[in-house]
């Protein structure tokens, strides 16, 4: 199972927020470039980036700090927030240097683009399921949806997704561990045969070694992502490395 340390990029800056809230926002590092050689060096496999002001703004914003991250190191990264039209989708892709690009809103909102998108960048698009009490939220997590995860996925279940990022946001940034509602909800993701990232609530070596313990009885669970635990302390990416193992 992969671990993919979190950047979360709001006015060039590594940050973190508490459950997607704006308001709530801690910043840890004013050199993101830094941060990700940081992980690199680490150990990690791959890095998960987000835009947070792309996300608010409906269109990338942090692109260039992503494109000097890209450059500086050697292991691939994936970026989620503000990528809703085809070009920000190619942008991101073949000129930023990301090598996977994660949709969210547009997934629940235009699912016949989504549909023509993975379709024109097969396993280059990771559809990305934000839930508050399993249900899709959107534009940030700002706007919580009728619609089910569950449903969503279920939608594009047969297409060449790269994988799909599934994140509680009542657990996102509350260093509260992953609770077994939202690993139930994975492992049905799982069982739809879509590659699953698990994200939001890792706190510690023990949830990582649950999560490795779910994926070695559902292989699907490819990953963890983990964002606050690491910049707080309360895990190590070399014990969250281990862990997974």
């Amino acid at each position: 199972m992969q671990i993919l340390p979190a950047i979360d990029l709001r006015d060039g800056k590594c940050v973190r927020l508490k459950q997607g809230d704006y308001n709530q926002e801690t910043v840890y590092d004013s050199d993101p470039v830094a941060m990700a050689q940081r992980w690199a060096d680490g150990g990690a496999e791959r890095l998960h980036l987000v835009d947070l002001d792309g996300a608010r703004e409906g269109k990338p914003f942090n692109h260039y700090v992503v494109e000097k991250i890209c450059s500086k190191i050697d292991i691939p990264c994936q970026l989620g927030g503000g990528i809703r039209d085809r070009v920000a989708i190619n942008s991101m892709l073949n000129n930023v240097g990301v090598d996977r690009v994660i949709a969210g809103t547009q997934a629940l909102k235009q699912p016949a683009w989504f549909c023509e998108m993975v379709a024109e960048f097969p396993n280059q698009l990771v559809l990305g399921i934000d839930a508050r009490d399993s249900m899709v939220a959107t534009e940030g997590w700002l706007d919580v949806s009728k619609t089910p995860a569950l449903e969503l996925a279920e939608n594009y279940k047969d297409l060449d997704v790269a994988a799909v990022v599934y994140t509680n946001i009542a657990n996102d940034g509350m260093l509260q561990g992953v609770d077994q509602a939202t690993i139930a909800d994975m492992v049905r993701l799982t069982e739809l045969g879509l590659p699953v990232i698990a994200s939001g609530g890792v706190t510690t070596a023990d949830d990582v070694h649950n999560l490795a313990r779910v994926a070695s009885e559902h292989p699907k669970l490819v990953g963890a992502i983990i964002g606050r635990a690491l910049y707080e302390g309360t895990l190590s990416l070399s014990d969250a490395l281990s862990a997974s193992r």
